[in-house]
């Protein structure tokens, strides 16, 4: 097996995106938190939380066989007691982060998939990728970001537009019918969403930030076929350098409108066979 990954901050920005590997297991986590100059009741950020349990996640793949899901619920709630003392965990927006892993046994490979992050899964029995991905945030905001989309990114109003659409979303964080994310209740692990297949019929993985994958999601620049591609050849870099040149290409949101004009971007790909 191989596997090879990229990441880069967004410009100006400190990188809240983590990622990790072994020869058996690979994790990807996408940090989340308030908008700039907000309060967050945390002392140490979102890029912390991001590498905390990101670095968790990937000790206890190497040590233990329980299910994903169990995993992740132990390692949210490991993480919380770190804090739990010095920060305010009840606060809305406590730092939270998205989730991919992926962990190779004998014969299978399991997955787990927890928010807007996305796993691309290259089948040998079919032309097409399976796209894994969690989409109930994106449909949860589609009710609430048209102002927001509306108004040219990194205006003044855009930058208040998006503080009122993450203050609304964060009533519908980790609650029946909102959406679901890594933050500090364990109880989030048990909504994401996992599976096995056989390892026989994966070429490779691909796991994805948001602002790596938005080059296909988002933009529509890609086909997940040829994301798959581009991340085997030239590799996930190039990736990330033609979502940054959408990005420049396109600095008012115009034709892609986002919550932000550039986001941290981290893609990494799993070659099994």
């Amino acid at each position: 097996m191989r596997v090879t990954f990229a990441t880069e901050a967004a410009p100006g920005r400190p990188n809240e995106d983590f990622v990790a590997a072994t020869p058996n297991a690979v994790v990807l986590l996408d940090g989340a938190g308030a908008p700039a100059g907000s309060e967050s009741g945390c002392v140490h950020g979102v890029a912390w939380y991001a590498q905390s349990l990101g670095s968790t996640l990937i000790t206890t793949l190497v040590q233990d066989d329980k299910a994903l899901a169990e995993i992740l619920a132990e390692a949210i709630k490991t993480v919380a007691s770190l804090h739990d003392f010095v920060c305010d965990l009840t606060h809305p927006d406590s730092p939270s982060a998205t989730v991919v892993m992926l962990r190779r046994t004998a014969d299978a490979l399991d997955y787990l998939v927890l928010a807007d992050s996305v796993l691309v899964l290259d089948m040998l029995d079919t032309a097409e990728p399976l796209v894994v991905c969690d989409d109930r945030e994106a449909r949860v905001g589609a009710a609430h970001r048209a102002a927001m989309d509306a108004l040219p990114s990194g205006s003044p109003e855009h930058t208040a537009a998006h503080r009122r659409y993450v203050e609304t979303l964060r009533d519908h964080r980790n609650r029946d019918g909102g959406f679901w994310i890594a933050a500090v209740v364990p109880l989030a692990a048990e909504q994401a969403l996992t599976g096995t297949l056989p390892t026989e019929k994966v070429r490779a993985a691909a796991l994805l930030s948001d602002g790596a994958s938005r080059l296909a999601a988002r933009f529509h620049l890609t086909t997940w076929r040829q994301t798959l591609d581009l991340l085997d050849d030239p590799g996930p870099a190039e990736l990330i350098r033609r979502v940054r040149e959408a990005e420049h290409d396109d600095p008012d949101g115009s034709r892609w409108p986002r919550a932000k004009a550039h986001d941290d971007a981290t893609a990494a790909l799993w070659k099994l066979s």
